[in-house]
C-alpha cells in the first residue's frame, strides 16, 4: 500500500490509501483498526516530505505545508469514520458485503477528494491566481485547477478509480479469507465424529 504513494510509481492521486483506510474502519476490530493505518500514513508522509524537501528542494516543512498535511489527515478521518458506519452493515450481510465495501470505498474517495481539494483552495500555498475566495474559485479548484498542470478533474478520476479498484481488491481478499461456510465446518465435524464412532479392528491374539 505504501508503495502506491511514492511519486512516479502510479498516476497522480492513484493510490491504495483511500481504500486501505476505509476498509480498516469497516473490517478491522478494536484499536488496531485505526492504529495500523495511522502508523502507515505517518511513516510514509515523513518519508515523502523528506524526499520533497531534500530531493526536490521543495519547502514543505512550513506552516502552510503542515496545514495541508493536517487537511489530509482530516480526509483520512472521514474515510475511517465512513468505514465505521459501514461496519455493522458489512458484518450483517454476507452476500452484499463485497458490493457494500466497493460502494463505500468509492464514496470515501469522493469525500477525501472534496476535503483535500477544498483545503488546497482555502490555503492556496502556491498563490494560484485562479483560486479566488469565491464559489467560482472553489469550483475551479475542484475541476480545472491551475494553469500549466493537469486539470484537477483528472486527479479526481484517478482518486475515484483507485478507490474503487483497491476497495474491490481488499474486499475480495477479505471475502476469500472468510469464505469457509458454517455448513462446510459442520460437515467436517460430522465426518470426524463418525470416524471416532467406528469400531476399530481387534487383532487376534496369538
Amino acid at each position: 500500500m505504501a508503495l502506491t504513494r511514492w511519486p512516479g510509481l502510479m498516476p497522480p492521486n492513484f493510490s491504495a490509501v483511500y481504500a486501505f483506510v476505509f476498509c480498516a474502519g469497516a473490517l478491522l476490530p478494536g484499536s488496531g483498526s485505526w492504529r495500523l493505518p495511522l502508523g502507515v500514513m505517518v511513516a510514509t508522509d515523513l518519508l515523502l516530505n523528506l524526499y520533497y524537501q531534500f530531493g526536490r528542494g521543495w519547502q514543505v516543512f512550513t506552516m502552510t505545508g503542515l496545514a495541508l498535511l493536517l487537511a489530509n489527515y482530516a480526509g483520512y478521518a472521514v474515510l475511517f469514520g465512513l468505514g465505521r458506519l459501514f461496519q455493522t452493515q458489512v458484518q450483517a450481510r454476507s452476500r452484499g458485503r463485497w458490493l457494500s465495501l466497493l460502494g463505500g470505498g468509492v464514496l470515501g474517495a469522493v469525500l477525501f477528494y472534496l476535503v483535500t481539494n477544498t483545503a488546497a483552495w482555502l490555503f492556496n500555498p502556491f498563490r494560484n491566481p485562479e483560486y479566488t475566495r469565491t464559489l467560482a474559485g472553489w469550483l475551479v479548484a475542484l475541476t480545472k485547477g491551475t494553469g500549466g498542470y493537469p486539470q484537477t478533474w483528472e486527479f479526481f478520476r484517478n482518486t475515484l478509480l483507485s478507490g474503487g479498484l483497491f476497495s474491490a481488491l481488499f474486499a475480495g481478499a477479505w471475502q476469500w479469507a472468510s469464505s469457509e461456510s458454517p455448513v462446510e465446518k459442520g460437515d467436517g465435524a460430522e465426518s470426524e465424529a463418525e470416524g471416532e464412532g467406528k469400531e476399530q479392528p481387534v487383532e487376534a491374539e496369538g
